[in-house]
């Protein structure tokens, strides 16, 4: 909204006006006015009328109030070499101003910006012509067109958390390597896990039961988190496996992979019973202590171990 004063009975008066914005719409070719370009000028290049070119970008009065910088519409039909570039939202726009007592050109012009050329030719006035006190003028002003709202991101959640962007990024490079690799299926990660379980002393169907959950036995799966594989490990979670191996692990090779989620079950069940180990995969042993067991965690646990049952009793989820 813009401060207008209109004159009545001799004294100003303060009214509150909304500011008309007239501006060019795409399917047309456009063209920007210059020094001199009448409509008449205009119309005859691109091959059509005052009228039509006063219609099409709903200019005021006869249409003289033109002025150098303005884009117009005009026909696509006939176009020449003078065209802008496809039609776009003009950066220039009028605003209907009431002249007040003691206002000048200059003064108008210096409180909206623009130039006192500008400011004449906008209302077809000469520098010789006189205002007056009640009189609309028409003010080009600038556009500043709204930016379109930013997108809210959807690939750093999980789980009800939100994930830093280097972490996000950096999943999204794991994703992208996993992607173009050769990996084994489910069957053989099945398989792998068994073994590999086996070597480290972890109940298999507990790892099994937790890679299901985590991944569904799948090499290729890697979370907003960063967790990596089928037994979704994350990358400190991956340097502490590393320190008990004696190896740097790879998170993103299947055989490291298991490993690492292995070792870190060895140590939990190790340590703590078998529901606070499994508390402890999924939220941290250190967190669980600390902060007790999260409802999301309790889920997460209650669905490992009626996974781990289910293969004890013979489930086969693969068939």
């Amino acid at each position: 909204m813009h401060k207008v004063l209109r004159v009545l009975s001799g004294l100003a008066v303060p009214v509150l006006t909304a500011a008309v914005i007239t501006a060019g719409s795409p399917g047309f070719g456009a063209y920007k006015v210059k020094q001199g370009d009448t409509l008449s000028h205009i119309a005859g290049r691109y091959g059509t009328s005052v009228k039509t070119l006063v219609a099409l970008n709903k200019l005021p009065g006869n249409g003289n109030a033109i002025y150098a910088g303005e884009v117009l519409k005009v026909p696509a039909k006939g176009s020449t070499t003078r065209t802008a570039e496809p039609a776009r939202r003009s950066q220039l726009g009028r605003v209907t101003y009431v002249v007040k007592r003691g206002d000048t050109v200059s003064k108008i012009a210096k409180r909206f910006k623009c130039s006192q050329a500008n400011l004449l030719a906008a209302n077809g006035l000469r520098a010789s012509d006189h205002i007056y006190a009640g009189k609309p003028l028409q003010i080009p002003v600038k556009l500043h067109p709204k930016k379109p709202p930013k997108k809210a991101r959807t690939d750093n959640t999980f789980a009800g958390r939100t994930y830093a962007d280097h972490i996000v990024a950096q999943a999204n490079r794991n994703r992208a390597i996993l992607k173009k690799r050769k990996l084994p299926t489910r069957t053989q990660m099945r398989s792998l896990i068994v073994t590999t379980s086996k070597r480290y002393g972890v109940d298999p169907q507990l790892a099994l039961a937790v890679s299901w959950q985590e991944s569904g036995w799948k090499q290729r799966v890697v979370s907003p988190a960063n967790a990596v594989g089928a037994m979704q490990v994350i990358p400190s979670t991956g340097t502490f496996a590393s320190s008990i191996v004696g190896r740097r692990l790879d998170l993103l090779k299947p055989q490291d992979n298991v490993t690492a989620g292995v070792v870190l079950l060895s140590r939990l069940t190790g340590a703590a019973r078998l529901d606070l180990a499994v508390a402890g995969y999924y939220q941290g042993l250190g967190g669980v202590k600390k902060n007790g067991v999260y409802p999301d965690t309790k889920l997460y646990v209650q669905n490992v171990l009626r996974i781990k049952a289910q293969l004890e009793r013979g489930w086969d989820p693969l068939r």
